[in-house]
């Protein structure tokens, strides 16, 4: 794989030195990751996301200052109680297939998502009581009470809108050959090697967006990614390895485009899914606490991070409103660790480290598996391809899993699926009907203060639970070729396409 893509920035250099403006029109995208299934309404990945956003537009989209602003949707607007939101629909979007986009259709993709088995968006639009398109143009959703936190929903994969003529009881096929409304249209995909959209000329702005391709490669190797961007055979990479931000900065033929991010990077628990959590040592809390004494996040920082990976204790970071100051980072104490083992009845402690097969994370794993031997524990290393993580995890085969997750602009969005007995990415299946409690209420305030008390009070317990550990809050560290011009980055991490073109 490696050396594959290695060959493939190479030739793409002499190929784009040969033909000119031919391959000018194509734009390539290094991705970390290969994205899991290409169906919004069961994807879970941060890199689907970033094809997403050239493939499917939404209800509602954020801007880089995280305000929300029209998509598909021209307006909304609430009653007088929060409990029905209307909106009103553009008239000029069409489908990929041909077919229009209008209310009828946004009906049937929220009610898909709200039902479909294994949707991941059920809990996201769980406060949904009803969806009604009385007239072509206007989409009116009635909530069984207020919910804060459902406009950023739709401004994410529970929002994206693709064509109901591909809905069937064949569910797979949907997330083989999406049929969508954005920008780019589906070409096709060759796991763990390419994505390939075309230009959808019929799109309502198409005249803002420059390429007649977009190829996303996913490429774990981060060495190997860069040096695909600098032969040319890549024009845009996301998340660049921290250590070579400064050969980035002093490279005249790239371009170095960091943002904070809303995301974070922690591990997590299998304490109650399946048989491995049956006999897994970190269902005891104790073992949880002295496995986090054992990290030392700053050096984590420092070694891998070079300096960009803000140490992290919660799920909100310093930028969010609900960021609390009550949770300090717990400094590494290795001999607390062992007294917390003893209490729990382990001198050692024989575990598996589950997780994204990358360089980064790879580093982190080998150094947090050195850090918490200190103390007793003897961790084996599990890496693997990053969806298939997810699937894994989901089934409940792991013990211990570091996972990232991108952040969402609601606060919801980073804890409440994660933590809650029913959760849809609760895969370790912590369960605290009391923080549960705590976390839907605070869906139903609309005051900033007033909610951050209840988010305030749900940590406490998540804290004292040790339910997870936080590492780092995850930066957007995207690398572009001197070429590319118009590229924004967005503290969401998404890739937007609209206005960036190559220099002439």
């Amino acid at each position: 794989m490696k050396l594959k893509h290695f060959k493939l920035g190479v030739c793409a250099a002499l190929l784009a030195a040969a033909s000119g403006t031919a391959l000018a029109q194509e734009l390539r995208i290094g991705l970390q990751e290969d994205p899991d299934v290409l169906d919004p309404h069961r994807a879970r990945t941060y890199v689907g996301r970033i094809v997403f956003t050239s493939l499917c537009d939404k209800l509602v989209d954020v801007n880089e200052k995280l305000q929300f602003v029209p998509q598909l949707a021209q307006s909304w607007s609430w009653n007088d109680d929060n409990t029905v939101l209307t909106f009103k629909l553009r008239t000029d979007a069409l489908f990929h297939d041909g077919s229009k986009f209008d209310a009828a259709a946004a009906k049937a993709n929220l009610e898909r998502a709200m039902t479909l088995q294994d949707s991941m968006r059920k809990g996201e639009l769980g406060s949904v009581a009803k969806v009604e398109a009385p007239d072509a143009q206007t989409l009116v959703l009635t909530l069984k009470q207020p919910d804060a936190t459902l406009l950023a929903a739709l401004s994410d994969r529970a929002g994206m809108m693709m064509s109901p003529k591909i809905f069937s009881d064949d569910t797979a096929a949907v997330g083989r050959k999406p049929v969508c409304s954005g920008p780019y249209k589906f070409v096709e995909r060759v796991q763990n090697d390419r994505i390939v959209l075309d230009k959808f000329d019929q799109y309502y702005d198409a005249g803002n967006y420059a390429f007649k391709r977009v190829t996303f490669l996913p490429i774990p190797d981060t060495t190997v990614r860069l040096s695909n961007l600098r032969a040319g055979g890549l024009d845009i990479l996301e998340r660049m390895n921290p250590s070579d931000a400064q050969q980035v900065k002093s490279d005249a033929s790239l371009q170095f485009a960091p943002v904070s991010g809303l995301g974070y990077q922690q591990f997590y628990f299998n304490v109650a899914n399946g048989k491995r959590a049956e006999t897994n040592p970190f269902k005891d809390e104790r073992v949880r606490r002295a496995f986090e004494l054992t990290l030392d996040r700053n050096i984590i920082n420092e070694v891998v991070g070079g300096g960009i990976f803000d140490p992290a204790n919660q799920p909100f970071p310093p930028a969010s409103p609900y960021h609390s100051d009550k949770f300090p980072i717990p400094a590494r104490d290795i001999a607390k660790a062992k007294a917390l083992l003893k209490e729990a009845g382990k001198e050692t402690v024989r575990a598996e480290l589950a997780f994204g097969n990358n360089t980064t994370t790879s580093a982190i794993a080998e150094m947090v598996q050195a850090m918490s031997a200190e103390a007793g524990f003897q961790l084996s290393l599990r890496p693997t391809e990053y969806a298939a993580l997810l699937n894994e995890a989901q089934s409940g085969n792991f013990e211990l899993l570091m996972r990232g997750w991108s952040g969402r602009v609601d606060p919801d969005g980073n804890i409440y699926q994660f933590v809650t007995c029913k959760g849809a990415l609760n895969d370790g299946r912590y369960c605290n009907p009391e923080v549960d409690k705590l976390l839907a209420e605070a869906r139903t305030v609309p005051d900033e203060t007033k909610r951050k008390a209840l988010y305030d009070q749900a940590q406490a317990i998540l804290q004292e639970d040790a339910q997870a550990v936080y590492i780092y809050y995850q930066p957007w560290p995207f690398v572009l070729a001197k070429k590319v011009q118009g590229f924004k980055p967005y503290p969401d991490g998404m890739i937007r396409l609209k206005g960036v073109s190559f220099a002439q």
